[in-house]
């Protein structure tokens, strides 16, 4: 017997497939929020309102990524669909 996808499970295909990586940048998590960049980096300055992430590097301008499984989960638990 099949078991049934859950929301998250599904989302984190989606976008394994169109993104074909392990992680998104910024802008990346900007498309998929339908949000532009800047807000991005107020909601990483406020840290609210955006998945856990990773700063790779300890300087101010250091890379900031984001896991596709917490990406997935995150969308999952805002995201209401009918």
């Amino acid at each position: 017997m099949k078991q049934e996808q859950t929301k998250e499970e599904k989302l984190y295909r989606y976008l394994v497939e169109k993104y074909k990586k392990a992680v998104l940048t910024k802008t990346e998590l900007a498309v998929e929020l339908g949000v532009g960049k800047s807000t991005v980096d107020q909601y990483i300055a406020k840290n609210e309102g955006i998945p856990p992430y990773k700063k790779l590097g300890t300087a101010k301008n250091s890379r900031v990524v984001f896991n596709l499984f917490d990406v997935a989960k995150f969308l999952a638990n805002t995201i209401t669909t009918n």
